[in-house]
């Protein structure tokens, strides 16, 4: 796969974080319709966008554009959760900061 560069790396952080600071303050005991989770993009050699949302063991997706990665990432974490112990990942995440960084190694 060809890694992202930073300053796509460096977008996609600001919409997460842009997105959790507007969520809501909802009481626990009601379902959410709205709950935000962290969703990874990266362009293959392929040329197709893989997602993975890494709260989630081998929760991955793909698409033509990242549009459609999305999509089909997010209906993959809709039928993940359906799993009880994927509901009470949901149910506790509540992350006060999210970062990805890029090293060389």
């Amino acid at each position: 796969m060809k890694s992202i560069s930073d300053k796509e790396i460096a977008r996609v952080i600001e919409m997460v974080q842009d997105q959790m600071m507007r969520r809501p303050n909802v009481p626990a005991n009601r379902k959410r319709r709205d709950t935000q989770v962290p969703v990874l993009i990266e362009k293959g050699e392929d040329g197709f966008y893989v997602a993975e949302c890494p709260l989630f063991k081998g929760c991955y997706s793909q698409g033509k554009t990242v549009d459609e990665a999305l999509r089909n990432i997010r209906e993959v974490i809709r039928m993940i959760a359906e799993e009880k112990r994927n509901r009470d990942i949901l149910r506790t995440y509540h992350p006060q900061e999210l970062s990805l960084h890029t090293i060389t190694l």
